[in-house]
């Protein structure tokens, strides 16, 4: 997985108030989410720009408020590709992470906020890698249409085996045929989409229906 370098500025003033005059200066609120866990009531230092949010039980989790500009982050976002994020959340901390979740203005697509996940060496993350195709399919040959119906796949791994693309081969996929997610295996990684789920398909079309209807009439 390639690495991209982000860096953020740790933030106070929160609500909505706080937010509008951000987005005026270019600016995106985030959260970094996945610290370990600390015991309640919590007697330690919160650094400037964390917050100790309740999880019940005794537990509570530090999260970090933070902004980004909207230049920093462009070419993350916008790209097909995943990434391991080098966060350099100035004057509070440097970790890796993931992107967690983005909320776009539902009229204009405006980033509103984003939420990243720290990833840590021992413990696995879920995160969709794009699927990508190689081959020529049987079923393509003989006249069908090839279909790729999902181009991401949710993987359960460690972040050091998590591959950029998921390499699919498609030679022996025949007319009329699909590939399942439980017929696919990768070293090292869980699929986590239902079994059942179609990833890519040689659909029948209409000469390919005429040219076995002509055959089976022979």
């Amino acid at each position: 997985m390639k690495t991209f370098q982000l860096e953020g500025s740790p933030r106070e003033a929160l609500g909505k108030k706080a937010v509008k005059a951000l987005r005026k200066d270019a600016l995106i609120p985030a959260v970094l989410y996945g610290s370990s866990p600390v015991a309640m009531p919590y007697s330690g230092k919160v650094s400037e720009g964390d917050k100790l949010v309740d999880l019940g039980d005794n537990k509570g989790l530090i999260v970090t408020d933070f902004t980004v500009t909207k230049e920093g982050v462009r070419k993350l976002i916008y790209t097909p590709e995943i990434f391991l994020v080098d966060l350099d959340i100035k004057g509070n901390k440097k970790v890796k992470a993931i992107l967690k979740d983005i909320q776009f203005h539902p009229v204009t697509d405006e980033i509103l906020h984003i939420d990243f996940l720290e990833v840590f060496e021992d413990k696995p993350i879920v995160i969709e890698v794009p699927v990508a195709l190689e081959g020529h399919a049987e079923g393509v040959k003989a006249g069908g249409k090839l279909s790729l119906e999902m181009r991401k796949l949710k993987v359960k791994a460690l972040f050091s085996q998590i591959p950029e693309k998921l390499i699919i081969n498609i030679d022996s996929l025949g007319l009329g045929k699909t590939i399942q997610v439980g017929s696919l295996q990768f070293p090292g990684l869980e699929l986590t989409n239902a079994k059942n789920a179609v990833v890519c398909a040689v659909k029948l079309t209409r000469a390919a229906r005429g040219a076995a209807a002509a055959a089976a009439n022979k």
